[in-house]
């Protein structure tokens, strides 16, 4: 097995949460392992009561519900502890970047706790993976097919590339369905919880709240009683006909009904 070099200690941590949006979701469960330069290591797990309702769609994910964690501590109450904790240690996790550290660090401005994610070494083996096996259509032509791509980003050779590309994914993997609508099904990676196709609207429960920009978490409810020149913004912007339309009837006080 590879050493894993360390000068000081390094936390590899896990969040799941009520969502993905920062600004409006909460942490439900945080794991903790703590690898030391002189190879000890120490694991840790708490689950948190968010204060908001966990959405169907995210509990689904991760089987936590909001019975789960009626009676357990929210992270207020465990900010300071977990800072102390991770105040000398550089980072690391999966897909931390791009999720987990913005989350935690929304958390601790919530909770009014000082924590820098400054002058730490940030170890994301999601990046680390990408890197290593890139997605590219050429990068898939040679992983499935054994050939380099020629004249790659020409519509022609890119297509001709994609059709052996599926065939190969069928070839190596007979678990695949083999017709259209199962490999379309397979194939999807639409949010649950997205109302819209393009993720600007979402559930959180019941409720259809704002996905984007300084609104995100906000009910559309809220939004059309004190904001509603957000609303026309929308009308009269760049956006798909779906998300007008939510934004439309949002004004008239129409709202989406979740089935």
């Amino acid at each position: 097995m590879a050493k894993l070099e360390l000068t000081r200690p390094l936390a590899l941590f896990d969040i799941e949460s009520t969502g993905i949006v920062p600004q409006r979701d909460r942490i439900v469960e945080i794991a903790v392992l703590m690898l030391r330069p002189d190879g000890s290591t120490q694991s840790n797990v708490r689950r948190l009561n968010p204060g908001i309702p966990i959405p169907p769609g995210a509990t689904a994910i991760h089987g936590i519900t909001d019975a789960d964690v009626a009676d357990c501590p929210q992270f207020a109450d465990i900010a300071d502890k977990l800072a102390g904790y991770l105040a000398d240690c550089d980072l690391g996790g999966y897909n931390i970047t791009g999720f987990d550290i913005p989350l935690l660090d929304a958390e601790f401005k919530r909770a009014g706790v000082d924590f820098s994610f400054e002058n730490r070494k940030v170890i994301d083996v999601y990046n680390i993976f990408c890197k290593l096996y890139p997605r590219t259509l050429s990068a898939a032509y040679k992983f499935f097919c054994g050939k380099e791509l020629e004249g790659a980003h020409g519509a022609c050779a890119d297509t001709d590339a994609t059709l052996e590309v599926l065939l190969g994914q069928l070839d190596r993997h007979p678990e695949l369905p083999a017709d259209v609508a199962g490999l379309a099904d397979f194939g999807d990676m639409t949010d649950p919880d997205a109302i819209d196709r393009t993720r600007r609207f979402k559930w959180n429960g019941d409720e259809a709240i704002v996905n984007f920009g300084k609104n995100a978490g906000r009910t559309l409810r809220e939004i059309s009683e004190n904001d509603p020149g957000f609303l026309r913004w929308i009308i009269r912007s760049d956006f798909p006909d779906d998300v007008k339309e939510i934004a439309g009837n949002a004004l008239i006080g129409k709202f989406p009904e979740h089935k």
